[in-house]
């Protein structure tokens, strides 16, 4: 079916058979026994290169443990421009890197108001990445197409609107194939009422 379609695409249309795929938009896709491989290894070195990080110490976890983030008030004495390259630089290896998914959406709040301590947390996230270059997602072969789900919540630790974030991963499978992290839109106020005996 699949060798009837294709002929039938180049009888129509002025195309050509160049196999399998192997990049996509900076995608490296590679085809394996026990399934398909992405990453973005390259564009993660073309980054580190970008930003004068490819000598940097990795770290074992991208966002550093009880981190506190504020939005500045002065400014800040970075480069608005380098936080915001360096940010939008990170977004697009969200694309099959989940993992570093939370702490991108932490550091994209501050891109209009950054200080050190932002820069600094966009900076831990490329030295967890140095560490874990060749990471990826694996869509691997397998007859249990079981839909699993996973959520969890930071229960308000947004610091300046005590919002929360809320995240989740679905899998098809042991395949992820959707994810998100992102502060909740609105705030939600519990009232404790001390009942009178």
């Amino acid at each position: 079916m699949f060798k009837e379609f294709k002929m039938s695409m180049i009888r129509k249309f002025e195309i050509t058979d160049i196999g399998l795929m192997s990049h996509f938009l900076c995608i490296e896709v590679v085809q394996r026994e026990d399934g398909i491989f992405i990453s973005q290894n390259g564009y993660a070195k073309e980054i580190f290169k970008r930003f004068g990080m490819e000598s940097c110490n990795p770290v074992n976890t991208p966002v550093e443990s009880g981190l506190e983030l504020r939005k500045s008030t002065n400014g800040g004495n970075i480069d608005p421009t380098y936080f915001k390259s360096l940010v939008a630089s990170l977004r697009y290896l969200t694309c099959t890197r989940p993992d570093i998914f939370y702490g991108f959406g932490l550091i994209s709040r501050y891109v209009e108001a950054s200080n050190q301590s932002h820069l600094n947390a966009a900076k831990r996230i490329f030295r967890y990445i140095k560490g874990t270059l060749n990471d990826g997602l694996l869509y691997s072969w397998t007859h249990d197409f079981a839909l699993v789900g996973y959520s969890d919540s930071d229960w308000g630790r947004d610091l300046d609107e005590t919002k929360s974030t809320s995240s989740f991963a679905f899998f098809l499978g042991n395949a992820a194939f959707t994810w998100s992290s992102k502060k909740q839109a609105i705030l939600s106020l519990c009232l404790l009422v001390k009942q009178s005996t």
